[in-house]
Parts: C-alpha cells; sequence; structure tokens
C-alpha cells in the first residue's frame, strides 16, 4: 500500500485525489517552489540563486560557530540535548501507549535499535547533533538493496553535506472552468543534488524524495522560503563582539604605551636637506610593530605605519633646540563593559542561561526551589531541541518498518502519535532533583498529618501531595498488604539475639 525508492512494496493503492486549491501545502522543510513544464530527465536546470544564498548563509553559520564564545555556548545546549553513558544509549524509544501486540513492539524496538547502529548513534551523538543544530538540517542518504527491491531493509545511511542538497516541489497547475482561477492540479516532491564540481552552477541530480531522511530546525524565514539555523539570532551579536575585541586589543596596544615627542632641531637647513636629515632620526628610533586582526598576532612590518609610532616634529633654529616630551597612554584601559554585554547578548540570542558564561562562578545543583528561571526555560528550550531532531527517527523508522512490511502507510500515521523518544537525563542532577522533590512532599505530609481524617482524606493526601496516579495506588496498596501479611512492617523485638 505504498511506495518507496520507485519500488511497490504491497499491492497498489490509488493515488490520494489532491484536494484543489491555489496555494500549495506548508511545509517546515524551505522546499524551492518552480512550475512544471518542458522535458527534462536525469539532469535538470532550475534557478540556483536561492540555493546559492542558502549555502552562503551555512557557511557564515560554520564560520560563526567556530567563536570561542558562541562555541562554548553551542557546547552547553549540545551536552545538555545529548548525555553520554557508556552503558546506556543517549535515546531511547517509547512504545507504552502503542496499542499493538508485544511481539509488533519487539520489532519495533529491534528495528529502532538497528537505525542508532547504522548512525553510529552511541558514539557519535553529540557530533551528529551539533550538525544539526548549526546547519539548521539534517540529510541522509537512505541506501538499500536493490535486488530485493528494498525488503531487506535500509542498509547504510550515508550523511550528506546540505550544502549540497535541497528540497524542491514542482507544482503543475490548471485553470478551474467555473472560476477561471488557476488551481493546483499536481505537486511533484524530489531532492536536488548539486556537486560543487559539477559542471554548470544550475544542474544537479534528481533524487526520489524517500530515499532522503531531511530532518531541519523548523526555523523559516519571514517568506517561508529558506530554513534558517538557530544560530541566525546569533549572526549580529557575534560580529558586534568581533568587531569590538578587535578595537579594544587595537587600543589598548595603541593607547597602553607612553609614547614619545621628538621634537628635532633643523637649524638653517634648507627644506629638501632638513626632511632628510628628520628622516634619518625617525628611521633610527622608529618602532615597527604593527597589529594583525586576523591571526592576533604582532609583527614588524616596515610597509605599513606602526600603531606605536612616535611623534618626530622639526623646529627651526631660534626654538628651545632639540627637545623629548612623553605623550601619556590611555587611562580607562581597564573598563570591558561593552565587551561584557556583548557577551551576555549573544548568549542571550542563544537562550543559554547567562550565569554559565561566568566561568569563575562555581556550578551549584541546588535545591529544586532554588532553580533559576533561566534554567527552567533552558530546559524547556532543551525539550523543544530534542522534540524537533527526533523527527529523524521518526522519517528513518517509518521506512524501516514499511519496507521491511511490518506495518503499512496508514498503520503508521494511525500508531506516530503514540511513538515517543526519551533521550536520557544526566543521572546525577535527575537523581538530585528527584531525591529533593521526594523530600518536600513528606516534609508537607508531616505538616498535614494532624489534619488527615478530619479535613483531608488519605486518597486526597496520596493524589495532591504524594502526586501518586491511581494505577500507583492501587500497587502501593498491594504491597502494604503483603508486607502486613508477612510480618515485614512489625517492629522488631530488641530482646531477639538476631538483632544482636
Amino acid at each position: 500500500m505504498a511506495e518507496f525508492f520507485g519500488f511497490e512494496i504491497t499491492r497498489k493503492k490509488e493515488n490520494e485525489k489532491l484536494r484543489p486549491s491555489f496555494v500549495p501545502k506548508t511545509d517546515e522543510d524551505g522546499s524551492g517552489i518552480i512550475q512544471a513544464g518542458g522535458h527534462f530527465g536525469a539532469y535538470i536546470d532550475v534557478d540556483g540563486d536561492k540555493a546559492k544564498s542558502e549555502v552562503e548563509l551555512m557557511m557564515k553559520y560554520r564560520d560563526i560557530s567556530s567563536q570561542p564564545e558562541c562555541d562554548a555556548a553551542i557546547e552547553d545546549i549540545v551536552n545538555e540535548a545529548i548525555v553520554g553513558d557508556h552503558n546506556e544509549a543517549p535515546i531511547n524509544i517509547i512504545l507504552d501507549e502503542l496499542e499493538v501486540s508485544d511481539k509488533i513492539k519487539e520489532i519495533i524496538k529491534a528495528e529502532f535499535e538497528h537505525i542508532l547502529k547504522l548512525l553510529n548513534f552511541n558514539q557519535y551523538a553529540h557530533d551528529i547533533f551539533r550538525k544539526w543544530y548549526i546547519d539548521g538540517r539534517l540529510p541522509y542518504h537512505i541506501i538499500i538493496d536493490e535486488s530485493s527491491k528494498g525488503k531487506s531493509g535500509i542498509k547504510e545511511l550515508r550523511y550528506i553535506d546540505p550544502t549540497k542538497i535541497r528540497k524542491i516541489k514542482e507544482i503543475e497547475e490548471e485553470t478551474d472552468p467555473k472560476t477561471g482561477a488557476k488551481v493546483i492540479k499536481h505537486i511533484d516532491e524530489y531532492f536536488l543534488y548539486q556537486d560543487k564540481e559539477m559542471a554548470g552552477a544550475h544542474q544537479g541530480l534528481k533524487i526520489y524524495p524517500d530515499a532522503i531522511a531531511f530532518c531541519t530546525s523548523g526555523i523559516m524565514d519571514p517568506g517561508r522560503k529558506r530554513i534558517l539555523s538557530y544560530l541566525q539570532k546569533a549572526l549580529k551579536p557575534v560580529n558586534q563582539l568581533r568587531m569590538m575585541e578587535d578595537s579594544l586589543v587595537i587600543y589598548r596596544i595603541s593607547r597602553a604605551p607612553e609614547r614619545r615627542i621628538f621634537y628635532i632641531d633643523v637649524g638653517n637647513l634648507p627644506k629638501g636637506k632638513a626632511e632628510e636629515y628628520l628622516r634619518g632620526i625617525m628611521s633610527q628610533y622608529r618602532n615597527k610593530l604593527v597589529y594583525d586582526a586576523n591571526t592576533g598576532d604582532i609583527k614588524d612590518d616596515r610597509k605599513h605605519m606602526s600603531m606605536l609610532e612616535d611623534f618626530f616634529l622639526p623646529r627651526r633654529e631660534g626654538g628651545r633646540g632639540t627637545e623629548i616630551t612623553t605623550l601619556p597612554g590611555g587611562e580607562n584601559l581597564g573598563q570591558i563593559d561593552d565587551i561584557i554585554y556583548f557577551q551576555k547578548k549573544l548568549y542571550k540570542s542563544l537562550n543559554v542561561p547567562v550565569n554559565r558564561l561566568e566561568q569563575e562562578a562555581q556550578y551549584s545543583l541546588g535545591r529544586t526551589t532554588e532553580i533559576t528561571r533561566d534554567e527552567v526555560k533552558f530546559k524547556k528550550f532543551i525539550d523543544r531541541l530534542r522534540k524537533r531532531f527526533s523527527d529523524l527517527f521518526y522519517q528513518l523508522l517509518k521506512t524501516q518498518l514499511l519496507l521491511k512490511g511490518v506495518i503499512t502507510k496508514d498503520d503508521w500515521n494511525g500508531m506516530k502519535e503514540t511513538i515517543a523518544f526519551d533521550f536520557i537525563e544526566d543521572n546525577y542532577f535527575s537523581e538530585l532533583k528527584q531525591s529533593e522533590m521526594i523530600r518536600e512532599r513528606f516534609d508537607m505530609l508531616s505538616s498535614l498529618d494532624e489534619y488527615i481524617g478530619k479535613f483531608i482524606s488519605n486518597e486526597w493526601v496520596r493524589k495532591n501531595v504524594l502526586r501518586f496516579n491511581d494505577e500507583e495506588i492501587e500497587e502501593i496498596n498491594k504491597q502494604i498488604d503483603q508486607e502486613n501479611k508477612d510480618g515485614e512492617n512489625d517492629m522488631p523485638d530488641p530482646d531477639d539475639p538476631r538483632f544482636d
């Protein structure tokens, strides 16, 4: 009931009739839209201007990601989203809500583990998530065994540089005889692969859409024509921070030292002789150090004017003669408030708590009641990132199950909402938070002890204070009854030699 990679997996189903509309369906994949028509084969020619701008945009993202402050913020985000553990995979599949047999659940779990192995996710999860976060998209080529028509499932997942691929929607329109308006008759979706080494800047290879797993950030530009990265908001703060830091270094070097002012007595020498004599003195005492903003190095370059240049002024006969005075250096060299401002602005643009910027500050887990608002917002932001990134696993799992005939396309549409992916948390922090929550609940319980049975019931306390659900309450009651029956809740006799 589905077609993949051009192969018919099961019986052919009639294509769903496209509902008449004059606008294409909005997707979060940044598809380029072109009008159908003309003749093309394996290689087609489309307008590549937008693709070129997207490439330039991704190059900007990658460039600013190497900025130390931006890299530190990205690492905070990635480390929070992907928690490494030697004994456990960074992500697990949750099938508790899925209403299928246990056998099918075991098959789905096995296929999901197979996908993780193909991605080598346990080892490279950090790098994969970082690529997706920086570029705003993550494409994989799904490779199958064509001899078996894909029935053996996915054989290999090969990463594609997102600068070389983009999604295209080719729209075929027709005129409505009643209204005369143009309505969409058919939409053909495919991926266009453009290698930089290929001849022709506007040529590309047309790829069947099911052969590509394409996970995006979900962020679009105002015109909804281009995919943006989560680093889009950081472009301006990073560039501002760069300029301020370079300006600061130049100012420090140029204003920090004291410079000399040479008043050279040239007597009655003619103008030409006086200038020559002055140049000789200048070359003898001149500093040759210049600052390279690209590397941060200070080097000797005689071709350029030095920032530490002394001043040489001629003085005619009758003056005070040759004199050397000192120009004092800058007095506000210790002020970096503007640098700190742009650093905080950068962290805010990436939704990272500003207090993480201060490296000298000690990290404190604290009590649950002391968690800052910024950390709560950051945790919610990480959860949104994880949910969006999970779309990659939904695509790959769907393809794998359909290829192997485990489910049909209609089955997947019904079960997708009941499948969830759980990213592991930092164990130490999670345990501390859980223990703190339990402690707070039982402290509240002890303060309500005298009111139980008078104003509130045991059932109310269990549900509203201890936060137990009906299943947990039923299970706890069974355990208490069993322990009472076995005598485990009886107080031990202090005279019993067993407790000696």
